[in-house]
Parts: C-alpha cells; structure tokens; sequence
C-alpha cells in the first residue's frame, strides 16, 4: 500500500508517499520525472490517502499529464468542481485509490485532535504569491509528513471498513479500482445496475400485509401526499404572487415533497411520520425497570425488498437474494466478520436507490419500501395495544421498544401477536422476521439518545451522550464515561471525574469554519491570543485569566463563542498523549456539565 497525501502552491507542490510493505518514504518536491517514475513502478498498488477520492487523486493525474496542479487545486477548492472534470487527459492514468474519509465526512486534523496528536498547523501560507524559500518546504514536508501518518493511524482505526470493503470486491471479480469507490457504487455494480428513468417516481402504493384501523388516518395521509403537496404548491405560489412556474418545477415539487412531515399521538407518545423513516418516544425522558422488550425487525429493508419485490428495477441479476441468503448464514452461524461486506452491500441499496447519479437509482420502489416500513410497524403497534398494560417506550425505522406486565400471560400474548405479523408481512421469497430481547432497565433521553442494560448484563448505548467512543470519536470522553458510569454502576459522576488523571479524557476539539476568519484567546487582563488554525483542543480552565475561544471575522460583525466549550479554557495542540491532567484543569466544569446532562436523561 501507497499512503499519501499532496501540498500545492501556486508555484510549487510537494508530495509524502509512504509504502507500508517496503517501509519506505519517499518525498517529491518539483519533480514530474521522479513523481512519473514513482507512478509507474508503484501503480497496481492500492494508493491512501485522506479525502483522496476528491483532492489528491487528481492532483497527482495532473501531475502526470504535465497540466498546473495549483490550476487543478483551484478548480476543486476554489470553484468546487469536480476533479475528474478537469481534464479528460487525467483519466490516461488510472489509479486503485482507497479514501479513509468517513462518511459523513470529518476533517483529518479534527481526527488527529480525537487520537490526541499534535495539530498545529504550518505557518506557511498555501496563498503565498512567489516560490516557496527552503526553509518553507521544509516546514511543510514536516506537516505533510505528520499528516500521511495520522492518515495510516486512521486506517488502522478503520480497517475493518476498508477490509468489508477489498472482500466485496475480491468476493464478485471486480476490478481492484472500485476499491475507491463508494458502497452504494460498488453495490450497483454487483448487481449490474443499468441507469434507466422510471418516470414514477410518486406512484407508491401500499402492501396488502397492513390491517390498520384505529390508524389508518397515517396511510390515508401518505395515500394523499402528492395530492396535497401539489395544492399546497400552487397556493403558496400564488399567494406570493410569483411569476415563476415553481409550483410545477419538478426540483421545487420534489423539495416540498419530501420534506412533508406527519405529527401525531400512537399508542400516547408523540410519532413523526415522513419519508425517511419512523421516529417516536416519550415526551419526557424516562428510566424504569420491569419487562422491558426489544422488538427488532432483523434486517428490515433488506428483507422487505426481497419478500415483496422491491429490489431496485435496475438491477439485472439475483445478486441482491444471493448476497442476503449468504449473509444470513454466515449470521445464524455467528460469522459476524465473515458477514460485514454482505451487510454493507445489503444496507447500501436503499440510499443508491434514491441517488440520482447511481445506477441503482428507483425512487419508486425506495418510496414503497419506505412508507410501507413504517406502516407495518405502525401496523405492529396497533395490534400490541390490545394487551392489557401495554407500554411504548420508543419506535424507530426498524423496531419498538415496549413494557408489559411482567407476566407469562402478557409475554404470550405479545408473542402471538408478534408471530401473526411475520406470517403477514412475510411472503414466500422472503421471511420478515421480529427478534425479542428482554431489556431490564432502560435510561431515554430521547428516541436517539438511551441506555439499556438487558437480562444478561450487557450494555447497548446510542447517542452523542452516552455512546460508546473510539480513538477517531473521541470528544470529551470523560463525560460518556461519567454517565454510563452512573447508569450502570450508580457510581457518582464526581468520582468518576475527580479519579481520572489522563487529560485526553477531558479534550473538547473544535474546528473553525470556513464562515469565520480567526480565532481570539479572551485573555482577561485585556491580552487576548488570535490564531488562525483550523483545529483547537480545549479544556476548561481554574485560570482567572483564561477567557472564552471566539470565533471571529463572521458576517455576524462580533466575536462569537465556540458551542460546548467553557467560558474560561486553555489550549493544547501539541499531542496529549500520555499526558497527566495539569492543576489547572477546573473538573468542576466537567462535573456541572456531566449533571446537567444527567438531568436531561430525567435523573
């Protein structure tokens, strides 16, 4: 494997190019000769790179073919165009490149500040008008250099993506090249998607499965959504009077359309219904304990498309069955590594489906398959009602969380039910089945945001409070420890931050955005500190003198503080790594925070 990672100037460019079998670094200041060379012995190797499948790829094609890379560094960054648009000469250089990016995307220095590195950035001006002096290339093959390895410490954080990723391309002959390309791409190909208008778009209609009654008014307003959109459409356009003909443009209507949005009371607690999936729990937080269900649709999209054909009409082969049969085996079997690449092949279609550029692309079918989810849970819900003491606590896209009596009696009962809806929404070609696992306490924020411990002890946790973090997720830690911490062990959150003594724990990373200018240190004796870095790592501070980060030189005209960071801090961007909590760190800022926290779980 190639890592690496491109700096452009107007009149210079640089490159750190690090191979990880021969454990070797090369750097290429200038010099298309040696960077044509480096290409030629090393390009059946899968190149990394960070944001490499927007920038960096076409950097270096541009390279090759002789063209001004700072002309090809402009059009992507400047005008923001694509980079396979600027040349058609760049596609003589075909490249096997693997981007580490998440998605949704997160800047590389924002993952080096989560890993506790050093994110200081270089003092060089990438707008700098003349060629760069020694001492600037220097200073900047460092930065690049740091940047390439932060680049293989994410990979190795994340290899379990880009291996999901190889085995979908070793398991169906694909060329090595769609390495980079996205899993909603991949899985088009597998499935030898060919790119065709449906032109209906709007013409869903509903499973013969659903028995709703005492809801039907929720399908009746689906049933009547383009109806509605388009009156709604034209009065609005009258009303204002516009002399445009928006209330029929297609962009507008599909705009409108899909942002329409059904609130109401199921089963006593508020649901949101729309075209992207189901959302309900509680108006207020809420922690109990008893007999507690999970009911979860085991791969609910999936099966859905398969039992009632909704696999996108693209498609022109099986391969979609053959991918979901293989995946479930390898599942009963406990293969869970084994069946990561089926599940991320599986789990992808539903968003190529709605993506105009895909292949796979067949909005009708998505729109089905969407609706009629949530229809079918709803469907759930209404038949559940029945039995006495009933409880929802929560529905999402893909299941129900409920309270019963803790009785053999109510267990049967909704077991039967849960039974009966299988048989309906199941077809022939595919089962549609419901898991039921026992929760034994559970602590709600809110439909995103809960903590439940099940019969067995083991702990599931979903939300930016209390979720599980990782070193590239890594923003005030000590704060989800503290939680769970209490949640599950009772263990106050005072102990739990005044006993940790590693200051990464502590670390909230910002990033300035591209609306502002600069930064300000509020120094209170009037002294404050301006920077122009993208990344900051802040702490709270006992520091009188420590004031507030600002983000400056918005269109707001004031100096406007960083959301989620103390009114006094202190900076550190050098790496963190082993480092001891300095006597300055105020934990009671923490501890405040961690109870007002605590209060919106309602506890």
């Amino acid at each position: 494997m190639i890592f690496y990672d491109f700096e452009v100037f107007k009149y210079n460019w640089l490159v750190v190019l690090v191979d990880t079998d021969a454990k070797e670094e090369t750097v290429i200041v200038d010099d298309r000769d040696k960077m044509t060379d480096f290409y030629n012995e090393h390009k059946y190797d899968i190149w990394v790179g960070y944001n490499s499948r927007h920038y960096d790829q076409y950097i270096l094609k541009t390279i090759l073919c002789g063209l001004n890379p700072k002309e090809c560094n402009d059009h992507i960054i400047v005008k923001g165009g694509e980079g396979w648009q600027f040349s058609k000469l760049l596609r003589d250089f075909p490249l096997k490149n693997y981007d580490v990016m998440p998605n949704p995307p997160v800047g590389l220095k924002t993952l080096e500040g989560f890993l506790g590195s050093n994110i200081k950035e270089t003092d060089v001006d990438f707008n700098i008008d003349r060629k760069l002096t020694d001492s600037e290339i220097a200073q900047t093959i460092e930065y690049c250099r740091h940047d390439v390895e932060q680049t293989i410490e994410v990979f190795l954080e994340r290899k379990s993506e880009f291996e999901a990723q190889f085995n979908l391309v070793k398991l169906f002959d694909l060329p090595l090249n769609m390495i980079g390309y996205t899993e909603a791409r991949i899985t088009a190909q597998i499935l030898g998607c060919q790119k065709t208008d449906f032109n209906d778009e709007y013409e869903y209609y509903f499973l013969p499965c659903i028995e709703l009654k005492k809801y039907k008014y929720v399908m009746d307003w689906f049933e009547n959504a383009v109806k509605d959109n388009t009156k709604e459409m034209n009065e609005r356009f009258l009303k204002s009077k516009s002399n445009r003909d928006d209330a029929s443009d297609p962009f507008w209507f599909k705009l409108s359309f899909y942002k329409r949005k059904l609130e109401t009371t199921v089963a006593g607690i508020p649901h949101t219904f729309g075209f992207g999936g189901l959302h309900g729990a509680t108006a207020k937080p809420i922690h109990t304990k008893g007999l507690i269900l999970h009911v979860d649709v085991g791969s609910y999209y999936p099966s859905m498309l398969l039992a009632w054909g909704l696999v996108t009409r693209a498609s022109t082969n099986d391969n979609y069955k053959l991918v979901y049969d293989t995946r479930m085996k390898l599942k009963h079997e406990g293969k869970k590594k084994e069946q990561a690449p089926y599940k991320k092949l599986l789990n992808a279609l539903s968003g190529a489906m709605k993506d105009e550029t895909n292949p796979a692309y067949d909005p009708r079918n998505n729109n089905i398959m969407c609706i009629n989810g949530q229809l079918m849970l709803l469907d759930l819900i209404e038949h559940l009602e029945v039995v006495p003491g009933f409880q929802l606590i929560q529905s999402n896209t893909d299941g129900l969380i409920i309270q019963i009596p803790d009785t053999d009696e109510a267990f049967y009962q909704v077991d039967d039910i849960c039974f009966d809806w299988e048989k309906r929404c199941s077809t022939k070609i595919c089962s549609i089945l419901l898991e039921l696992d026992t929760i034994a306490e559970i602590y709600q924020k809110d439909v995103n945001n809960y903590l439940w411990i099940d019969a067995n002890g083991k702990v599931e946790r979903k939300g930016a409070y209390v979720k599980q973090l990782s070193r590239i997720d890594n923003d005030l830690p000590i704060l989800n420890t503290a939680l769970v911490n209490f949640m599950v062990d009772h263990v106050p959150v005072e102990r739990t931050i005044n006993s940790c003594d590693d200051v990464i724990q502590f670390q909230k990373v910002v990033k300035l955005s591209d609306k502002y200018k600069w930064v300000e240190h509020e120094r209170l004796d009037g002294n404050n500190e301006e920077y122009t870095y993208k990344s900051y790592r802040v702490f709270a501070s006992k520091d009188p003198n420590d004031g507030r980060l600002l983000k400056c030189g918005g269109s707001r005209g004031k100096p406007e503080k960083f959301a989620n960071t103390p009114d006094h801090c202190f900076i550190l961007n050098d790496s963190v790594n082993g480092c001891t909590v300095p006597d300055t760190l105020d934990r009671n800022w923490y501890i405040e925070l961690a109870k007002k926290r605590l209060k919106d779980f309602g506890l």
